[in-house]
């Protein structure tokens, strides 16, 4: 165990049973934990969930509702593990509650400058020898998680290919749940309608032409990627520059691009030019109405399958001709049993929480994995289970001789 973090009691509060909360995550919990408890709005939609997912004994039940905030209060004990499969607005409470009771959290969103200051006290009191030294694991499902876990996977490989020598770096990582079959709106939704329109909202940062660049609204920046062959519209998201340093990008490479966004079928940007105006309008109200109409005029049907897509690339060029270049592609369509999200998101967070309790993470914030071994043993784990998708590699010496192409892992 590690010697900075609380012992893990061998429990587990599962906090939410939405789409992300899939069989193959949330059955590992429950064959790796000596308890589970899963917790809904009532103890019957908690039960209705574990049926319909195969899992019905597995796992208590419980009912965590507004008004009786207390519940998971009285329940969770010293070295517990809360897991908040809930909107990214309803983590800090959580965490908050998880640091007062001695216990862990793990989530699969990004940190926001809440749980930021979260995690800082509980890294703060494990430097300061408290019994409370809780470990904070975030960033731990498809994106983030999957996608760190490849990224730091490549800049590990592009260092080790070229060691010291400068070099000019492009990286870029797209990830995006469409429908297995295109349809005519060309998505499926996979998270709340509001949610999906509220980030198109959201101005985009990155890197390009050596440059950062800001655009208003992403979907303005939508460029064509090709993927095995496959068409498809990609465009960057949120601020891609902090993950400049949270990747380990060194020094001696100059960024001529570096780019985190979403993807989505062909003919994605013809198909929402409506959506566009709404949501350039910034009329919150209008938007929630949208995402209401949307929700009804598209809704998600037992016979639809989805289909997640996650393509990191990194490419190296060195003055003296050397080129290296790397790329994962993760390609995941859903069955009858369970959707690609469900299926990308709660198994990786599932491992996490293994990590959690065999004592492996220390106490404070954890995004995935960060270091090399944590990375390799995360990766290991996925593709064990189907999810390591397709590595591709070129390796072009300054002498001019082509090393081939190299494929290594499995189609997922």
């Amino acid at each position: 165990m590690s010697d900075d973090a609380i012992a893990a009691s061998g429990t587990v509060h599962w906090i939410g049973t939405g789409l992300s909360t899939g069989r193959s995550g949330l059955s590992l919990v429950c064959e790796s934990a000596a308890r589970v408890v899963l917790w809904d709005r009532t103890e019957e939609r908690a039960a209705a969930r574990l049926a319909a997912l195969g899992l019905t004994g597995r796992a208590e039940v419980r009912a965590l509702t507004p008004s009786a905030p207390a519940a998971l209060a009285a329940e969770a004990g010293p070295g517990d593990v809360i897991v908040s499969m809930l909107p990214a607005a309803e983590h800090a409470p959580l965490l908050r509650l998880a640091i007062e009771r001695g216990a862990h959290f793990a989530c699969t969103s990004y940190v926001s400058p809440e749980l930021a200051e979260l995690a800082g006290l509980a890294e703060r009191a494990a430097e300061a020898g408290s019994t409370a030294r809780t470990v904070v694991l975030t960033e731990a499902g498809l994106d983030p998680g999957i996608d760190h876990l490849l990224a730091h996977d490549l800049v590990a490989r592009g260092r080790r290919a070229l060691g010291a020598i400068p070099a000019t770096a492009a990286f870029t990582s797209y990830c995006g749940g469409v429908p297995a079959v295109p349809n005519a709106f060309r998505y499926r939704f996979s998270w709340a309608p509001y949610g999906v329109l509220a980030a198109l909202g959201s101005s985009a940062r990155y890197i390009e032409a050596g440059a950062e660049v800001t655009v208003p609204h992403p979907w303005e920046a939508t460029r064509t990627r090709t993927l095995a062959g496959e068409d498809f519209e990609v465009y960057p998201n949120r601020d891609s520059v902090p993950f400049v340093d949270q990747y380990g990008i060194p020094d001696h490479w100059e960024l001529d691009a570096f780019v985190r966004g979403t993807l989505r079928n062909a003919g994605w940007r013809t198909a929402w030019k409506d959506v566009f105006e709404t949501v350039a309008a910034e009329d919150p109200g209008a938007v929630r109405a949208l995402a209401a109409e949307l929700a009804a005029r598209h809704p998600t049907t037992a016979d639809d399958r989805d289909r997640v897509v996650l393509s990191v690339t990194l490419d190296l060029r060195t003055d003296d001709g050397a080129h290296w270049h790397g790329s994962h592609l993760l390609d995941v369509t859903g069955t009858a049993a369970e959707s690609a999200m469900a299926r990308c998101v709660s198994l990786p967070v599932a491992h996490g929480v293994t990590r959690i309790l065999a004592g492996a993470l220390p106490a404070g914030l954890n995004r995935a994995a960060e270091t090399p071994a944590e990375t390799d043993h995360w990766l290991s784990f996925l593709a064990a289970r189907g999810l390591g998708g397709t590595y591709t590699q070129t390796h072009v010496p300054a002498a001019g001789a082509t090393s081939p192409t190299t494929p290594s892992g499995a189609t997922a």
